[in-house]
């Protein structure tokens, strides 16, 4: 469990504005930790005035740390802060360090740590707003960096993809007269997320305690049967809808 920060008022002395500067971050990210209770909310001396300290900038580097340097999705960073039993202990992390160096493909990707790229030539390229990829963001699609001096945002490299599908998707709309957003992506976000909630729970309960190399290939034999399996059960439930249209 990591423990929550204290919630004293002392040195709080930063409004927003202050905040997003001192922490690279934009004000949409800030609201969003502080509505999903990853950041304490700010002392309100006012309608649409909050001040904020120490511990807010401290929470956050500690958020992008675990978010870049330990790949931690903010669900389970949330998880860790609330201190819920979804966190490994540090045993279990020695031995889940073990399964990656054993494993070859799905689980060793990203194993070295990305690279941040300036997001503004593939938002260009793709089609994809600098707003769109704030809410991208905000809805745990993928973390964004800080700003750069010269004020533009920044991505990882192995989060580029997602920018991409994005325009994709808002072409293929446009060919077709219909409107895709990010809130379209946020609909898989939420069930991808929430069933690798549960994969994690299976790894913890089945996994933990197996020869690591063994582990490491029993689980990537394993993905490739649930990756083939949901896209096929997928396609199964649409066909069989459109079948009762018949």
């Amino acid at each position: 469990m990591v423990s929550a920060p204290t919630t004293t008022e002392s040195g709080w002395r930063l409004r927003m504005r202050d905040l997003c500067e001192a922490s690279g971050l934009e004000r949409q990210a800030i609201h969003f930790y502080i509505r999903e209770g990853l950041l304490p909310a700010g002392r309100k001396t006012g309608r649409n005035m909050a001040y904020y300290g120490p511990v807010h900038l401290e929470r956050l580097e500690l958020i992008r740390r675990l978010q870049h340097e330990r790949f931690l999705p903010l669900r389970a960073i949330k998880a860790m802060f609330d201190g819920d039993g979804s966190g490994f202990s540090p045993e279990q992390q020695r031995w889940l360090a073990e399964v990656k160096a054993h494993a070859d493909s799905t689980l060793a990707a990203g194993a070295d740590t990305p690279e941040p790229t300036t997001a503004r030539g593939h938002l260009r390229s793709a089609g994809v707003a600098e707003d769109e990829l704030l809410a991208m963001a905000e809805g745990g699609l993928l973390p964004v960096q800080r700003r750069t001096p010269d004020g533009a945002l920044q991505v990882l490299e192995d989060d580029v993809w997602i920018i991409e599908l994005l325009g994709e998707l808002k072409r293929l709309g446009t060919a077709a007269g219909v409107t895709f957003s990010v809130d379209d992506l946020g609909m898989y976000e939420r069930a991808v997320s929430g069933l690798f909630d549960e994969e994690i729970a299976v790894v913890r309960e089945r996994f933990v305690g197996l020869d690591a190399a063994n582990a490491a290939t029993l689980a990537e034999d394993t993905l490739q049967l649930v990756h083939r399996f949901i896209e096929r059960y997928h396609r199964t439930k649409i066909r069989r809808f459109f079948a009762t249209m018949s």
